[in-house]
């Protein structure tokens, strides 16, 4: 049985003082992959040494995350992630989109930023990683603008209802799901067995958005089989069978 965590920041500083021992503990869970997104130049050196030291099991996408989207250096960020495609290959494009939570006022800015790394992902034929945060309309605008075949990913962390999680399936997205299907106020364990597994994939976001029994504490990749076991009750179908779907879609949708 192999799982695999299509999502985790494991570049944080928040593993610093144990990342290799937390690798561990994952691999040992039959998790074996890992997709780490990028959230800006920052994180790049750090992707990349994380990359460097587990080869096979590591697996980088370059991005401007939407939170790092600022009037004063997006386009600069931007052209970072434009140049980081130019001196080597990634697996995706993310993560990508709009956040509205923390602030409203850039909202212009992140439009044009997910524009342009959508158009980015276009031309180099890669998955979209998308981040949506109280944005699903304003994503589901950008998206209907780029709809087509050459358009497809990732919706991460999907929290969405049962009709926004069609609408993001209507443009070959995938549902990103994690620790919040395991949350007694979640409400997408509620539905989601009306999603065929078929556009389902798993992710931990570690060190974020712990799943039960671990909720409150720091996220790690291993914690991915407990998200497992929660889609395995809601889908009435076997740990391995889950395991062996979404690790399928997963190897799909990132060309693995």
């Amino acid at each position: 049985m192999i799982l695999t965590d299509t999502h985790t920041h494991l570049y944080s500083q928040a593993f610093d003082d144990d990342r290799q021992e937390v690798i561990q503990e994952a691999l040992k869970s039959n998790i074996k992959r890992f997709f780490i997104p990028a959230i800006d130049s920052e994180t790049t050196n750090a992707m990349y040494a994380l990359e460097k030291a587990y080869p096979e099991n590591i697996f980088l996408m370059m991005g401007l995350h939407p939170t790092s989207v600022q009037p004063k250096t997006y386009l600069k960020e931007l052209q970072h992630v434009e140049n980081q495609f130019k001196t080597r290959d990634f697996y995706a494009v993310g993560e990508i989109g709009i956040d509205l939570y923390w602030d409203k006022s850039t909202l212009g800015t992140q439009q044009e930023a997910f524009h342009r790394q959508i158009e980015l992902a276009q031309v180099y034929e890669l998955p979209i990683v998308i981040h949506c945060r109280e944005a699903f309309d304003e994503v589901f605008e950008v998206l209907e603008q780029h709809k087509g075949d050459d358009l497809h990913g990732i919706f991460h962390c999907f929290t969405g209802n049962y009709e926004q999680a069609m609408q993001a399936i209507s443009y070959n997205m995938h549902l990103g799901i994690g620790g919040v299907v395991t949350f007694k106020n979640g409400k997408i364990d509620q539905f989601l067995n009306q999603i065929d597994l078929k556009h389902i994939v798993l992710e931990t976001d570690s060190p974020y958005l712990t799943p039960k029994p671990y909720r409150g504490k720091r996220n790690q990749s291993a914690y991915l089989t407990y998200i497992a076991e929660k889609l395995a009750e809601i889908y009435s179908q076997s740990l391995e069978q889950i395991a062996e779907i979404t690790t399928a879609n997963s190897k799909r949708i990132f060309g693995v």
